[in-house]
Parts: structure tokens; C-alpha cells; sequence
């Protein structure tokens, strides 16, 4: 770092990790774990959906992580961003949905691909951990505990939800896990490849 600014010289040694945000109140969270992740030495990629950028804007997770942010396929290809969503499905090393609403969940576990996360999702072949966040009664709907069943039977592995007061005013199964629980759940499987 020079007078503040940080150094663009210096490339992570560590792995790739794409970051999955989507439209949950938690989607805060997402500025602490690319952070966490970066300051670990990976190279962190983030996708928004769009619902995510209600809650947190692409800048600030753009300025956290040192990359440009992917929120729209059709703009993938502006600019100086290189990695088209192929490239970065073939280049992530992990792909970590945190928040992951159960409108994604849904998504991920039927194979949409119309958007920039489920299209990363869908042409990845890394390890998957997904963090949920919603309501608890979203969380324990069949339809819900079934999309996540199949998930699971395809190697993702979740991290929470956790107990708690809701945004919602409930308290139940639902708040995203801690952000350290997360982080270390990343990095053990980080550490088997």
C-alpha cells in the first residue's frame, strides 16, 4: 500500500473463490466475507443478482475485492472485465453463495442459468457451499427443505442457516451463519484442492 492506495501489483496467492450475493438482507455480510477471503490471500470474484444490488451496491463489493463485480450477462463483456462468466466458472477454485434467499436455492437446484450467478452455478465444476438466508418458515417449507436435499445429493455443502431474531420480526432457523463460520468452512475445502 502507497499513500493509501492499495498496491495492484501484488497477486493473491491463494485460490480463486467466486462469491455469490443474493437478494437477502444479509447480503451486508457479503462486504465482510470478501474482505475476510482477500485478506487470506484468495482472489475473489463477486456475482450479484439482481435483487443483491437492493442491498448492497456493486462498488462496494467491486472496492473490497479488488475485481470488477458480474451482475448482469449482458454487460459481462464491457469495460476492461475480462472473465466472461465461462472463463470465471472455469477459473474459480470455489463457488460460495453467501447470502443464498430460497428464491436462489430454487434456482440453483432446477438449473436456471438466466442470470449471471445461476450461469456460473450451472458451468462451474467447483465445490459449492451455499450459506442460506430467509425467513424461517421459507427455510422449513417442503419446498425449500427439498430443493436443498437435492443440492446436497449434488455435493453442495450449507453452512446455517442459524437461529435467531429475523429481519422479518420472527425469531427462528434462518439468520445467515456467522460470517467466521462461513470463512472457515471456505477455507477447509479451499485447503483439499
Amino acid at each position: 500500500m502507497t499513500d493509501g492506495v492499495p498496491s495492484t501489483a501484488a497477486k493473491p496467492s491463494g485460490k480463486t473463490v467466486v462469491l455469490g450475493v443474493t437478494g437477502s438482507i444479509a447480503a451486508y455480510k457479503a462486504a465482510e466475507i470478501a474482505s475476510q477471503l482477500c485478506k487470506s490471500g484468495h482472489d475473489v470474484f463477486v456475482v450479484m443478482t439482481r435483487r443483491a444490488t437492493e442491498f448492497i451496491t456493486p462498488l462496494t463489493l467491486a472496492t473490497l475485492s479488488r475485481n470488477p463485480v458480474l451482475c448482469d450477462l449482458a454487460e459481462e463483456n464491457e469495460g476492461a472485465w475480462k472473465p466472461g462468466h465461462i472463463e470465471l466458472a472455469d477459473r474459480a477454485d470455489l463457488l460460495l453463495i453467501a447470502p443464498a434467499s430460497a428464491n436462489t436455492i430454487a434456482r440453483l437446484a432446477h438449473g436456471f442459468a438466466d442470470d449471471a450467478l445461476g450461469s456460473v452455478a450451472l458451468a462451474t465444476r467447483a465445490p459449492l457451499v451455499i450459506a442460506p438466508a430467509m425467513n424461517g418458515k421459507m427455510w422449513e417449507h417442503p419446498a425449500t427443505r427439498e430443493n436443498s436435499e437435492t443440492l446436497r445429493a449434488r455435493g453442495a455443502a450449507f453452512v446455517g442457516p442459524a437461529p435467531g431474531m429475523l429481519a422479518c420480526g420472527y425469531e427462528g432457523l434462518g439468520r445467515l451463519a456467522e460470517v467466521s463460520q462461513i470463512i472457515e468452512h471456505a477455507e477447509k475445502i479451499l485447503a483439499g484442492i
